[in-house]
């Protein structure tokens, strides 16, 4: 059957594939079809054609399959914040590990290694401590919106979270089920305080425009809460009167901070910051250490689950009191005090300023003296010199981005054979391509998902590393 791009299909969803769509199989060619589940049997018009595969855009559910349920959100088959909210939580859980399994097998070469089931998250909704929304000047419109082809009072202004593939569209949110619910309500005053006002939102094509995120940071074990506005422009008399009117809104917010972002780059983060209320950070806790988190640092987004994520890693480690450990890419140093309490020394690494300076703060205020911290890219970093003056490490830990480690810090690891390695990460796919080098000495013994963020396809992974005799 020839298929050409525009055309009309019928397909059952035989699994959910990476990235989190359905695939199913038109003779023998894959089909992938966003926002659908195992077992249904869709129409969907083929957007794209490639040589081994297809993609479709989901039409029409024609027939549900066995676990398909009804999402709790209006905007859950348009927004990027979730994926599978049509599916139960034990069967997300259910397909992660499969897809963990996968990338080990296919990627990774480790066909000996079945991962047992994910640690679930405690939360399956209201689990973030973090949400970044997005202000636009262009407004993705809905189907029914288009066709009603009535005047839409607010089509120039959008604030909430990019459609998928989309850098310049923006989802205007009206519910948000990822953080706490007093989140989007912030979020919502300033989109309206925005319209009121008439102050423009940031316009990514022309680069004019005032507001460009909100990005709201909540704490588990205290009271805090954190509102920081991302702008184009530094503007004293906005910013003091969108504090003013967040305060009386919201006497919880403990902070607000404004992050001026005068360059063409996309991220939520400023130049320069200012803060306008409170101290300009929050405080969080993992374990038995309390953490300072400034605006622009990073703190595991799913506080408790982080705990057992990290419990997790520090079971696979099996530090000795003797240890000398290296935690690379440390981030603000959570994961590095929670190895302290058990080893001699931990040295941190990470090439974000602002991380270090907390990871420095956070091990004095709780009276950590056997951390210390560096900051530098890992690849220039993590070298000869660096073991020299410090130690030879008789454990690493690794917590990369989502692109894996960088060619030249794997080799390092492979030329040091430091006796253990425990690896964390955020991306399967990259892990399982970085375990196929280091398999070349290492055992992987274990590997465990840990479920961070329920209703998407991301899966944290921890894998256990012996050096081999």
């Amino acid at each position: 059957m020839s298929v050409k791009k525009g055309d009309i299909i019928t397909v059952e969803i035989e699994s959910a594939a990476f990235e989190g769509k359905g695939v199913g199989h038109l003779d023998a060619q894959a089909v992938f079809v966003r926002n659908t589940a195992p077992g249904d049997i869709v129409k969907a018009r083929v957007i794209k054609k490639k040589k081994n595969y297809l993609e479709a855009k989901l039409l029409e559910v024609e027939k549900a399959g066995p676990v398909r349920i009804e999402p709790r959100c209006q905007h859950a088959y348009i927004c990027g914040g979730c994926t599978w909210q049509h599916i139960p939580y034990h069967e997300q859980l259910v397909i992660k590990r499969q897809h963990v399994e996968d990338h080990l097998h296919r990627i990774g070469g480790l066909t000996g290694l079945i991962p047992p089931d994910c640690l679930p998250s405690e939360r399956a909704f209201y689990y973030r401590n973090k949400m970044e929304y997005s202000f636009g000047n262009r407004r993705w419109l809905t189907e029914e919106e288009i066709l009603k082809k009535d005047e839409i009072r607010d089509k120039d202004t959008a604030v909430g979270l990019h459609v998928p593939g989309r850098y310049d569209r923006i989802l205007n949110l009206h519910e948000c089920h990822l953080q706490d619910p007093v989140s989007f309500k912030i979020m919502d005053a300033i989109r309206t305080y925005s319209l009121e006002h008439d102050i423009p939102p940031f316009d990514v094509h022309q680069h004019t425009g005032y507001f460009r995120n909100v990005v709201i940071r909540t704490s588990d074990h205290y009271d805090d809460l954190m509102v920081n506005v991302v702008t184009y422009t530094d503007d004293d008399e906005i910013m003091q009167d969108v504090t003013d009117m967040l305060l009386d809104k919201f006497p919880l917010i403990t902070t607000v901070i404004n992050n001026i972002n005068d360059t063409r780059s996309p991220t939520a983060v400023g130049r320069y910051e200012k803060i306008y209320h409170g101290p300009g950070y929050i405080r969080d806790k993992i374990g038995p250490f309390s953490f300072n988190i400034h605006a622009n640092a990073f703190f595991q987004t799913n506080t408790r689950q982080a705990e057992r994520l990290y419990d997790t890693a520090v079971r696979f480690a099996d530090i000795q009191p003797e240890d000398h450990v290296y935690d690379l890419y440390c981030g603000v140093g959570t994961l590095t005090l929670y190895a302290s309490q058990f080893a001699t020394s931990v040295v941190g690494i990470e090439i974000n300023e602002v991380a270090i300076e907390n990871a420095r703060k956070n091990a004095a205020e709780n009276g950590i003296a056997n951390c210390k911290f560096l900051t530098g890219d890992m690849k220039d970093l993590f070298t000869a010199g660096t073991i020299e003056k410090y130690g030879k490490p008789d454990l690493i830990i690794t917590d990369p981005p989502r692109s894996g480690m960088h060619p030249d810090v794997v080799r390092q690891l492979l030329d040091l054979k430091a006796g253990k390695i425990v690896y964390v990460s955020c991306n399967s796919s990259t892990l399982a391509r970085d375990l196929k080098e280091l398999n070349e000495l290492y055992e992987i013994t274990d590997v465990q998902p840990v479920d961070m963020f329920p209703q998407t396809y991301h899966i944290e992974t921890v894998a256990n590393l012996q050096l081999r005799h």
